[in-house]
């Protein structure tokens, strides 16, 4: 056990210092970190003998298991439910038909290089999966996570992700079967949905509101071993379910991007993210083997273009035809160039199932590795191609696309302008499928769980128990079912009248449906049929009044902590006098009053609002006084209207995009020594005169004549020949020499 623990150890030291090494040398010459990640992994595998390699790559696959977790986890925090649900259409058409054609083209290839039947559906299927983490370092590295396309291509690659759980099982009704059992992939594809469903009602119900409650023990430790918990603790549900760890963190991430605490917990997990991260692009870069590459360079090679040419090919089609700008749709095509983990797992699946050819499990590793190794490359080249694309293609083409692009924009507005009974339709419809799915799960857990526990606690009356407590948990969802909640009825013209009531006689038997369902399970079908009956009567006669408010409670609950995050900035739930409101809004690094002392800022004269508090990282000032300042970064709380905050909000948030994404790294920010020249423009002038920190944005710290330093910096006339310490950009201050 010792020496386990010592191997785990020590191979985790050897890859973190070689990986050290080699990103800062790929930093150095200005390449992509996550290139020197999988040179570094090479150089610490078996096949590159002239560096020892690690004692056992089952210790850092256990690591890199562990990335992939955390980095989903991070893409989740930063792309919560609802902007799944605003982009869901665009991303589940182009998804498709990348998957389609991908596997198609894959399919073709394999047959060309003489690759059997299944073999090639195989192939097609790795092909078609680009890589979620690898894309995510990327546009991190690249500081383009900020820009429209970058979200398009997240809900891309999650819903590529949510295909992948599907295409397994396909995959493995074929190897098995020959053929595609099409009850089993549709029983596949409603557990998927059933369980994602219910992982985000719960978790939307419960987690924001349990944050809130511990607000006051939440700091920087406890809210990093809580959010770490709680995304561990999903990933391992969802492999008890089924599914990857991968989806089971991602789908807390996603939870937790709708709560006030986004911000911090993305903050406090970034040093763990990156620590694992780093160990899977490791991991990636050890599975290169050169003997596999010179044996197979000619499939290698071909392949690795297919997957480049085909992703940006129908990626772009497929972002154009869901209504996408042309500069979107190449964006987006030239981001998704490259195979990556699902890629591997399919893998691993037709190995398993004795289906697959040894010698292609190495083809796509090096494929990954090649398509890896390209990808910041290519989505460099993404804004040139397009410039390329706009000045060559015809007039009367851009037109038609700008135009197609245009009158998608419009029509999805105008469906979102509907009539009342359309959304009393719609909100119909998501009310009955949303409670159906909890009281299916209420049920399951009852059966599985709760009864046989009962039954050997209670032997002599587990039913009687069992039964009730069970309708007790479904009772909210049941009445909810049962009952007319939606304000807006009266709305709803006359003529309607009659799809109403059959509308609600049809929930009245979904309900029916569900108690004889689940009585009928532990007693008998006539005991089910009368209790159901009886509770309905009772439902509509006795329980109406109070159960309408309390369901209105728990939706209401569930609305308000599916837009915790937003509501927060807006302060619409926080009501203080008549129409004034509390909102906390964070300074953008651009917003005109940072720096500024409050009696200066114009708040109050210019936008009639009030500052209320300010939380400076760990320190919070409550009502600050009028000499205090705020700075980017700053979460202030602001009284005011809707009008007066919805008018400040773009003002205290502005913030430039890619100034924000720009990292520290690329400044070359330090103390820097120059040795003034007669061509100095800091010749003849004294320092006070010469305004440096304000026209260059540097600092003297120290003048050297003569080998002496100037005792009195304020006294100090700068002379050719003087030696000048400067603090501040580097370009700028050589500049000064």
């Amino acid at each position: 056990m010792v020496t386990d623990i010592e191997s785990l150890i020590s191979d985790l030291a050897f890859i973190l210092i070689l990986g050290a090494v080699v990103t800062l040398l790929f930093k150095w010459i200005k390449q992509p970190v996550v290139l020197g990640y999988i040179v570094a992994g090479f150089l610490a595998s078996p096949n590159f003998e002239p560096l020892p390699s690690v004692a056992n790559e089952a210790n850092i696959e256990f690591w890199a298991q562990i990335g992939i977790v955390v980095l989903l986890f991070s893409l989740g925090l930063e792309f919560n439910f609802k902007k799944l649900m605003n982009t869901g259409g665009s991303a589940v058409v182009t998804a498709l038909i990348i998957v389609i054609g991908m596997m198609i083209t894959g399919f073709a290839i394999g047959t060309l290089l003489g690759f059997s039947y299944i073999n090639s559906i195989f192939l097609g299927g790795m092909l078609s999966m680009s890589s979620t983490t690898i894309i995510i370092k990327a546009l991190t590295d690249l500081g383009l996570k900020q820009k429209k396309f970058a979200s398009l291509v997240f809900a891309v690659l999650v819903v590529e992700d949510l295909f992948a759980v599907l295409m397994m099982v396909i995959l493995s009704s074929i190897a098995v079967n020959d053929t595609v059992e099409g009850s089993e992939m549709l029983l596949s594809i409603g557990k998927l949905v059933f369980f994602l469903i219910i992982w985000f009602l719960v978790g939307i119900f419960v987690l924001p509101s349990a944050l809130n409650k511990a607000r006051r023990y939440l700091n920087n430790e406890t809210l990093l071993v809580v959010s770490m918990g709680l995304c561990l603790g999903m990933a391992v549900f969802s492999v008890a379910c089924g599914f990857s760890l991968a989806l089971g963190a991602f789908v807390m991430g996603s939870i937790l991007a709708g709560t006030s605490y986004a911000e911090r917990i993305e903050r406090v997990t970034m040093p763990v993210k990156d620590l694992f991260g780093a160990v899977f692009f490791i991991s990636v870069g050890m599975m290169v083997q050169p003997t596999t590459i010179a044996e197979y360079a000619g499939p290698i090679l071909l392949l690795s273009a297919v997957v480049i040419v085909g992703m940006i090919v129908f990626g772009a089609f497929g972002m154009l035809v869901t209504g996408q700008s042309l500069k979107v749709a190449i964006e987006t095509g030239f981001s998704l160039t490259q195979i990556g983990e699902f890629s591997f797992i399919i893998a691993s699946l037709g190995m398993s199932l004795g289906v697959l050819e040894p010698s292609i499990y190495p083809i796509v590793v090096a494929v990954s590795v090649l398509t890896t190794f390209t990808t910041p490359y290519i989505i460099k080249m993404a804004d040139p191609f397009y410039e390329r694309v706009k000045r060559h293609l015809p007039q009367r083409l851009h037109f038609l696309i700008d135009r197609y692009s245009d009158e998608a924009t419009t029509a999805a507005d105008t469906a979102e302008r509907q009539s009342v009974w359309k959304l009393f339709i719609k909100r119909y419809l998501w009310r009955m499928v949303l409670y159906s799915i909890v009281l299916i799960a209420i049920t399951l857990l009852s059966l599985n769980l709760l009864m046989p526990w009962l039954k050997g606690l209670l032997p002599g009356c587990y039913q009687y128990v069992g039964a009730g407590v069970t309708l007790l948990a479904m009772s909210p969802f049941l009445i909810a079912l049962a009952l007319p909640t939606s304000k807006r009825m009266g709305e709803i013209p006359a003529a309607y009248r009659v799809p109403r009531v059959v509308m609600r006689i049809f929930r009245l038997i979904i309900v029916l449906a569900f108690i004889v369902n689940i009585l009928s399970s532990i007693f008998s079908l006539t005991a089910g049929f009368a209790t159901g009956i009886a509770l309905i009567v009772l439902t509509m006669f006795i329980l109406t009044g109070k159960a309408k408010q309390r369901i209105k409670d728990i939706e209401d609950r569930f609305m308000n902590n599916l837009n915790e995050r937003e509501l927060r900035r807006s302060g619409k739930n926080n009501s203080v006098v008549s129409d004034l409101h509390l909102a906390y809004m964070t300074v953008g690094n651009k917003c005109p009053v940072s720096g500024e002392r409050l009696c200066n800022s114009g708040l109050r004269s210019q936008y009639g609002v009030n500052v209320s508090s300010i939380t400076r990282g760990s320190q919070f000032i409550p009502v600050p006084r009028s000499n205090d300042r705020i700075f980017p970064g700053d979460t202030i709380g602001i009284i005011g209207t809707d009008e007066q905050i919805q008018r400040l909000l773009p003002v205290i948030e502005c913030s430039d995009e890619e100034e924000t994404a720009t990292t520290t790294s690329s400044i070359n920010f330090g103390i820097y020594d120059v040795q003034l020249s007669e061509r100095s423009p800091l010749c003849g002038v004294s320092i006070i005169e010469a305004s440096i920190p304000d026209k260059y944005s540097s600092m003297v710290i120290a003048v050297e004549r003569e080998g002496q330093f100037a005792e009195r910096l304020d006294k100090v006339v700068f002379a050719p020949g003087d030696k000048v310490y400067f603090v501040g950009p580097k370009e700028t201050i050589y500049s000064l020499a």
